[in-house]
């Protein structure tokens, strides 16, 4: 065993916070306002949080998955509609969809990017279908080219699952200047985070008031004789987490910075590790967020996999199995599914089925460490995947 493998790994630690994060919640807290619509930290945030991501309208609510649900509301998703999302992502994508009553449709993704898979989205629009989410996966951003003259094309509206993808850019430009809606999540692990939260940007003013609307109970936000104008929930976030999030959204560009170039480290020494095939990147995504480190073991059956992340933990590197497939979870077909059967739609997802095997990802703070960690991350990684 080299002398780097014998020593601790002492990764950097997730959250990262520091005077920022305490002067925000005191600020909140002498307010004596804790609530959106008497303070001022979510509408700062809000604002802060558009401008970073250009976007002209930005709405903050409690979390990534209700950020989706809102979302999806506003762009007119219904019960017994159709919303197409990949089949390798967080099951929130698809929960999201299911929840307002619409079926969801996943297709299969890239077997490079782990993205979703632009001529197979393409074959499942059918005239019920009101939305498509591509989900920016680790921060690799979809083809976003492909995607919007699919949407152009078709009539169906883009809604960006950008959970992972915070500062990301496609050729240039950043999530907000790409004309469509995107969700972000906040939650612990994500890029920045208050614990929970999410956010929702918006490419015009209609759309934004509407979610203001549905995410406050319904109510426009002087109302004072309880005058409900459409059907809704309380989605709001509130002033400490808004405080905590400014905080975190000054300190994104410098952490992805970082990212990038420990990113290319880490990818390139892993390239050459025997039977591990890292995540692939368009080059057209000219500044990835990495929330996660990923690669896959191919030919590996999902027992192996598993046994590989448990060793790597067990070294002290921070690695998570790959998501099941949504279809492989029961949940899915609790309310809402397609009429197909679990073997039918993995027959037409085989990307899918193998990332729901093979895949690995190491949590972001990975990429906060040094060079030399990198190495040491690399040769854990080869020598736990070659006893395994």
């Amino acid at each position: 065993m080299s002398d780097a493998l014998s020593r601790p790994l002492d990764l950097p630690a997730w959250p990262q916070f520091d005077d920022a994060e305490r002067a925000g919640l005191l600020r909140a807290l002498d307010q004596g306002q804790w609530w959106r619509m008497g303070g001022s930290e979510v509408d700062s945030f809000e604002s802060e949080f558009a401008d970073h991501h250009g976007a002209p309208h930005a709405l903050a609510v409690t979390n990534g998955t209700h950020a989706l649900e809102l979302a999806l509301q506003v762009l007119g998703v219904e019960p017994g509609s159709e919303v197409i999302v990949p089949a390798f992502t967080f099951i929130s994508s698809s929960q999201a969809a299911q929840r307002l009553g619409a079926v969801a449709v996943p297709v299969d993704v890239d077997l490079d990017t782990y993205c979703i898979d632009v001529e197979a989205t393409s074959a499942a629009v059918t005239s019920k279908t009101a939305a498509i989410m591509p989900v920016h996966m680790a921060g690799q951003m979809s083809d976003m080219d492909a995607l919007a003259k699919l949407s152009a094309d078709s009539g169906v509206p883009l809604l960006q699952d950008a959970a992972h993808a915070h500062g990301a850019r496609w050729r240039g430009k950043r999530v907000g200047e790409l004309g469509s809606v995107a969700a972000f999540s906040f939650q612990n692990g994500k890029l920045m985070t208050a614990g929970e939260g999410g956010a929702v940007t918006f490419p015009d003013a209609e759309l934004h008031e509407m979610a203001f609307l549905r995410h406050s109970c319904g109510r426009p936000r002087t109302d004072r004789l309880y005058k409900h104008r459409v059907a809704g929930s309380n989605f709001r976030i509130n002033e400490f987490s808004a405080s905590v999030l400014r905080a975190q959204l000054a300190r994104l560009d410098d952490q992805i910075e970082t990212r990038e170039a420990r990113s290319k480290v880490l990818s390139g020494l892993l390239a050459d590790v025997p039977g591990v095939e890292p995540q692939g990147r368009d080059e057209r995504c000219d500044r990835m967020s990495h929330y996660m480190a990923m690669f896959r073991i191919p030919g590996a059956t999902e027992e192996r996999r598993n046994a590989v992340v448990d060793a790597l933990v067990a070294r002290g590197v921070p690695a998570f199995t790959g998501f099941r497939a949504v279809y492989r979870c029961d949940a899915f077909w609790e309310t809402s599914a397609p009429a197909e059967s679990v073997e039918a739609i993995a027959q037409r997802c085989p990307n899918s089925e193998t990332l729901h095997a093979e895949c690995v990802w190491l949590h972001h703070r990975t990429l906060l460490g040094t060079e030399d960690q990198m190495h040491t991350v690399a040769e854990i990684i080869s020598d736990v995947v070659a006893s395994s």
